[in-house]
């Protein structure tokens, strides 16, 4: 009975598809008919499934789902499970986002020296495989994409070992240890910076720089200036330590802020919702006319595409938005970053003189006012600055890895 449900449906599919798509994207993009309705997931004709998985920071979910929407657009019938954290902001944000979602029950990564917890660890992961591999047979994945954390690396082993083909998306220009091990095993591995290169085997790895969203290239000056009540004959000056705040960036620009009115510019600080009443606090209300706080921003892209100048850490997901956008920089890496990554991820920009770098413990506000009141103070300085970071820029980067993804199921 299942043999005539299976191949009443592959005659239909041989039929219906070549007039409907063409020869050629059928000949690409082998169809998949899976009477499995009862396990949870309808039989589908003409369907890719794909399993991304990410998490623990914005920086490995956010590019997962920048993805998930590029390849919708070329591939709108496309099914996506995430496979994530319980406890993760994974699962808060992707489920938010309509996209089906599956946890992994896995308590952190691999510390980078021994400790008796990194055994607990490796036996929760070695038991997540099991886990993992029920996940693949229940969906039957086309394609398994990790995006960085140590969640992606149960699900794109089990991939691996049978047979489906596999992407790593490694963000930053030293690669987290998760990917390193996952390199050994994987089809294909997008990175977003040159210097990630010699982490991976060569003959598998390809340059693609970082994806970031739609938005953060359509978004324009005046929608900026609009939201935020800014004018436009003045520069604006973007301030962000990341989704959580920077404490060490916000303590200076506290400092900064009060002394704002003596700078022919508009600041927008993001504090980060756990640091918003510390700094308004310190702040007082006395606060000037230039000047916006915000515990969050929801609405970045707008925010960017209004800034003169930022003042970042060196997430590999913010830096690439800032060049895809050209934007100067000034940035303070965070120093706790696995492996010192987010000096390295600066160092990029700072060699080719799209940005500056203060590192955290050389962080004060009189250092940081002063390079500010440089920059402003010098527009050609910013005009060259600004060109340097277009020039690394991958605006393209999601088309390519999207390309790749799609690619692997030849």
């Amino acid at each position: 009975m299942a043999k005539d449900y299976y191949a009443s449906g592959r005659r239909l599919y041989q039929h219906l598809c070549p007039l409907a798509f063409g020869r050629n994207l059928i000949q690409r993009r082998e169809a998949r008919f899976l009477p499995t309705a009862k396990r949870g997931y309808p039989p589908r004709i003409c369907v890719m499934r794909i399993i991304f998985s990410g998490g623990g920071t914005g920086g490995h979910i956010y590019p997962a789902l920048t993805l998930i929407d590029t390849i919708k657009n070329k591939l709108p019938d496309t099914e996506f499970l995430y496979v994530g954290t319980e406890k993760g902001l994974e699962s808060d944000i992707v489920p938010k986002a309509g996209i089906n979602f599956s946890a992994m029950k896995l308590e952190g990564g691999l510390e980078r020296h021994f400790t008796l917890e990194n055994f607990k660890r490796a036996a929760d992961a070695i038991l997540s495989i099991r886990r993992a591999g029920k996940i693949i047979k229940e969906f039957k994945p086309d394609v398994v994409v990790g995006t960085g954390g140590y969640v992606c690396g149960p699900i794109l082993l089990a991939a691996s070992l049978k047979k489906i083909p596999t992407l790593i998306q490694e963000q930053n220009a030293v690669a987290g240890i998760t990917n390193k091990i996952l390199s050994k095993f994987v089809t294909k591995i997008a990175v977003g910076s040159t210097l990630a290169l010699k982490n991976f085997p060569a003959a598998k790895t390809i340059y693609t720089g970082n994806p970031i969203r739609t938005k953060v290239l359509t978004a324009k000056r005046e929608d900026g200036l609009r939201e935020f009540n800014f004018t436009a004959d003045k520069s604006v000056v973007l301030i962000s330590g990341g989704s959580r705040g920077a404490r060490s960036i916000n303590n200076a620009m506290v400092e900064v802020l009060k002394r704002a009115k003596d700078f022919d510019a508009q600041f927008l600080h993001v504090t980060g919702k756990g640091e918003y009443e510390s700094v308004t606090e310190n702040l007082g209300d006395d606060l000037p006319p230039n000047v916006r706080v915000v515990p969050y921003l929801y609405n970045m892209p707008q925010a960017m595409a209004m800034a003169d100048l930022a003042i970042f850490r060196a997430g590999a997901t913010g830096l690439a938005e800032l060049t895809a956008r050209g934007v100067p920089s000034i940035l303070i890496p965070y120093p706790y970053a696995a492996e010192n990554h987010q000096e390295f991820n600066a160092m990029e920009l700072v060699k080719v003189g799209a940005a500056r770098m203060i590192l955290n413990k050389d962080l004060n506000a009189e250092i940081l006012s002063a390079q500010i009141d440089e920059l402003l103070k010098n527009p050609d300085e910013l005009q060259k600055m600004s060109a340097a970071s277009l020039s690394i820029g991958r605006p393209q980067a999601a088309d390519e890895i999207a390309d790749l993804i799609l690619d692997l199921k030849n």
